[in-house]
């Protein structure tokens, strides 16, 4: 029997797969074979998922391991923050280290343990970067520019000036009004963007932020290979920058950034080095489930045998995102 984890950062769902303890590793067919079919929310466990995160070794100075991020359809992601900090935790226990650096497909990201958010909560603080404004990064065409920042695309939707930023992801980032985060113009843009067009050839994903206050943010993401999720750690992090960059009255570089999502809320600091930027984003990383299954089956992409144990964590985030909401109020 092998063990998988069902775990979530800001209730972005992920499994968690640790090659490094399998006999032998599943090759990219089967990894995205079982990707399609244990996030499903029909045919899957625990209702699904927002993608899996597949962990193996990494010969990079500093690492523990790498972190690879297959999304729900298949595709696959270049980061994930909040998947990182789950990872993050997984291979803090398993080596007993609290600071240290986790080899992503674009670069080796450092990571450490923070002060809980609240109790039960284990908080992981991880590095967001290489941050690119060029449209071959994202990439995109047909914008009338080499950058995209604060202007208005009157393609996309009248009325609205939009960012786009890659951490590597590329996302498209536009601030709103309360009315408009609660309309459907995110989810249509959204699905238009990810679907073949002449702007994002590649898709991109789209976060609406509504400014709350100083160095305060709600942010809603429609997710490239994914639809709406609860939170997008990489699209958090790019907004706070693009809060930062387009609205420096109600925003310090260097400074703690609250930002609230429909799963929760984490906490971001945007670093600006001449020019030169990255995002440290902060936030719990919970293991709600533990699931013990043989190992022919994962590589046979069977879950009838999955043996599943509920962690109890899952509470204590409730508790902290009841705290939240009754803050607000």
């Amino acid at each position: 029997m092998v063990q998988l984890l069902k775990v979530h950062g800001s209730q972005n769902q992920f499994f968690i797969l640790d090659q490094t303890e399998l006999k032998t590793k599943l090759n990219q067919e089967e990894l995205v074979a079982l990707t399609k079919q244990i996030t499903d929310p029909a045919k899957g466990l625990l209702d699904g998922a927002d993608g899996v995160l597949v962990i193996d070794h990494s010969d990079h100075d500093g690492t523990l391991g790498s972190m690879q991020v297959i999304n729900t359809d298949g595709s696959i992601a270049s980061m994930c923050g909040n998947g990182l900090r789950t990872v993050s935790r997984y291979l803090s226990d398993k080596y007993h280290q609290n600071s240290f650096k986790v080899e992503t497909m674009d670069s080796d990201l450092a990571v450490h343990r923070e002060t809980s958010l609240a109790p039960g909560v284990p908080t992981f603080s991880v590095e967001i970067s290489p941050v690119t404004f060029n449209k071959e990064s994202l990439p995109f065409d047909n914008l009338d520019g080499d950058t995209l920042i604060d202007r208005e695309v009157p393609a996309f939707t009248k009325g609205l000036k939009f960012t786009a930023i890659a951490v590597p992801n590329p996302h498209l980032i536009s601030f709103v009004s309360e009315e408009v985060m609660n309309s459907d113009v995110l989810g249509k843009l959204g699905k238009e963007l990810n679907q073949p067009n002449p702007y994002f050839t590649d898709g991109v994903n789209v976060s609406f932020a509504q400014i709350l206050d100083h160095n305060q943010l709600f942010v809603r993401t429609y997710e490239r290979g994914v639809g709406f999720t609860n939170a997008c750690g990489t699209g958090m992090s790019a907004t706070s920058l693009a809060f930062c960059l387009n609205h420096p009255e109600v925003s310090d570089f260097e400074e703690t950034i609250s930002v609230y999502n429909p799963g929760g809320m984490v906490k971001t600091r945007v670093h600006d080095d001449d020019g030169s930027y990255h995002i440290d984003l902060i936030g719990n990383a919970t293991f709600t489930h533990k699931v013990e299954i043989p190992e022919t089956d994962l590589h046979a992409n069977q879950l009838q045998h999955a043996e599943i144990t509920d962690t109890g964590e899952q509470k204590d985030y409730l508790n902290f995102v009841n705290d939240l909401k009754q803050q607000e109020a």
